[in-house]
């Protein structure tokens, strides 16, 4: 072998192997390293952030595109978990995504129910904020209280068998999310087609509320009666009528009842949760000797 040498005639040869060594194993590290971010399951999510950011653009005046949109970003909640079980990409990073979408985009369409039937704006705020303070105390409690690593799904059955159940039957926990969405999909709905739900604004002396359905006596165009297109007055002229609500109420009826029990759900996670904290509160005052009626000097 020749060895090279340089102006101090050291012989290069050993550096030069070694070098070449620790190239070869960063290669081989990068070569076998994963990007999670880059899983199945997770690129599924990214592609649920993007419909639901797609039906939120749609979701003011176009309620037959934003539900479609909207619809297929909730059934790919449950194609993701499925990716992961199949391809074993299950990972921490994808269960944060999964959960912080469902709240973003729930939230979000309670946001414009809201705003749709201001006479309920204060139902939908305090259905926002059941389902982020149940969520966040929950996740919260599992990570101070329970094992290293433990998901928040894994609810023992001895803390509280409805969650028991709610988190380990796939199919509960499917029906449960997917009847909640569809109930406020069909409020959704409803504001574009509803009389009873969301009376038009515009009232005249004589005929009553204004239609835009077809066959209705001619009426000024929003653009003549609202400087601003997106006011209040404007967007209800514009959502009247748009669509028959016969299937929406339909909808709205079955969904109805599983909704109302993921609300009681949500607060027997709140109170679990709150009270698994009490708990870990107790432990830790015993163990720095703090007990009730004892102050320290």
């Amino acid at each position: 072998m020749v060895k090279e040498q340089d102006g101090n005639g050291h012989l290069l040869a050993n550096g030069h192997a070694k070098v070449n060594a620790a190239l070869e194993k960063i290669e081989a590290e990068i070569v076998e390293e994963e990007n999670i971010f880059l899983f199945i399951p997770n690129i599924i999510g990214y592609t649920r952030v993007v419909l639901a950011i797609a039906s939120l653009y749609y979701m003011p005046l176009h309620p037959r595109t934003c539900s479609g949109l909207y619809s297929i970003s909730c059934i790919l909640d449950a194609a993701d978990g499925l990716a992961a079980r199949r391809y074993n990409q299950s990972t921490t990073f994808g269960a944060v995504l999964d959960m912080v979408t469902d709240r973003c985009t729930t939230s979000c369409l309670l946001v414009n129910l809201a705003s749709a039937f201001p006479r309920w704006a204060i139902v939908f705020q305090g259905l926002i904020s059941l389902d982020l303070a149940s969520h966040y105390i929950h996740m919260y409690a599992t990570l101070a209280m329970g094992a290293s690593g433990q998901s928040h799904k894994k609810v023992e059955a001895s803390r509280s068998y409805i969650l028991h159940l709610y988190y380990t039957n796939r199919t509960v926990l499917f029906l449960f999310c997917a009847l909640n969405e569809l109930f406020f999909i069909a409020l959704y709905l409803l504001s574009f087609s509803s009389p009873l739900l969301s009376p038009s604004l515009l009232v005249t002396a004589n005929t009553g509320p204004l239609s835009t359905q077809p066959g209705s006596p001619a009426h000024p165009k929003p653009s003549t009666l609202f400087a601003n297109q997106w006011s209040a007055g404007a967007l209800e002229m514009a959502r009247a009528n748009k669509m028959d609500s016969t299937i929406p109420w339909i909808l709205a009826g079955i969904s109805f009842p599983v909704m109302f029990g993921k609300q009681i759900i949500n607060v027997i996670q709140l109170v679990k949760a709150s009270k698994w904290l009490g708990e870990g509160d107790l432990a830790a005052r015993r163990k720095a000797g703090i007990t009730a009626g004892k102050k320290r000097a």
